[in-house]
């Protein structure tokens, strides 16, 4: 019995640990985006004078609403285009199926350096070179994937009898697709999209090598800004993006349960 509670406080231990380890350094962060030093010296005095400043950084914010508009752009293309392939994959058998399959992972697993690399060299290849559209295409062949994996995945737990029935009663394949299966796919398709988001508006590696002086995103500017010289206006852009994250996570998971009920 003593063992049984020991082994639970130890569990208990390890989870509180695993959550400070997580969120310390973030809930450090944004409490020094209103300290009034620069220099996080203590004690700790209020102020908002980062986030005024903020707004007078046009390339910070620029190359925020450059994340921002690439990450939208991403999310959408990739959605569409993942969710329409992972229907594909579950409803045909074609020559070659295992192989595509198989093809979807090697982009998630190769260390982005290596893809950063080869996206450069093959872009001014075929004579697109870098920039923002160049930026685009990139995260957008490295976001798929991972919403071709998560609907295919959600695909799994389908029951095909539901399709047979609704065509039994008459519908086409396109009342089908959006009256049945789509509804049903829903939860894959909303987390899907989110882990599209996350990879473009986060991607760093990709970004830096296809990115020119002007047309940058913002972990790129973050990395330029801090190797000229730490500024707390990053912990500034930083907080409200923790802050905007964390309300569209908790709106989807109010109002859409994963489980795949409304």
């Amino acid at each position: 019995m003593m063992t049984t509670r020991v082994l639970e406080w130890l569990g208990r231990l390890y989870i509180w640990l695993l959550l400070a380890f997580l969120y310390l350094p973030i809930v450090i962060m944004a409490l020094m985006s209103f300290n009034v030093s620069p220099f996080y010296q203590l004690p700790f005095e209020w102020t908002t004078e980062w986030y005024a400043s903020l707004w007078q950084n046009d390339q910070l914010i620029s190359a925020t609403w450059n994340s921002i508009e690439i990450a939208v752009i991403t999310t959408l293309i990739c959605t569409v285009l993942g969710s329409a392939a992972s229907l594909a994959l579950y409803r045909y058998d074609f020559r070659g199926k295992k192989v595509l399959q198989a093809l979807l992972f090697p982009p998630i697993a190769i260390p982005w350096l290596i893809t950063g690399t080869a996206m450069l060299i093959f872009f001014f290849g075929v004579g697109i070179g870098r920039g923002l559209f160049a930026i685009l295409l990139g995260h957008v062949a490295l976001a798929l994937p991972y919403v071709i994996v998560v609907v295919s995945a959600r695909l799994q737990t389908f029951a095909p009898e539901l399709e047979e029935a609704a065509r039994s009663l008459g519908a086409n394949q396109w009342q089908v697709t959006s009256r049945v299966t789509l509804p049903w796919i829903m939860p894959g398709v909303i987390a899907g999209g989110l882990f599209a988001f996350a990879v473009s508006f986060d991607q760093f590696v990709v970004s830096y090598f296809l990115s020119t002086p002007g047309q940058t995103t913002l972990p790129v500017e973050i990395y330029a800004a801090i190797r000229k010289g730490f500024t707390p206006e990053i912990n500034a852009v930083s907080t409200i993006i923790i802050v905007v994250s964390m309300a569209l996570m908790l709106l989807t998971a109010r109002f859409f349960k994963f489980g795949g009920e409304k």
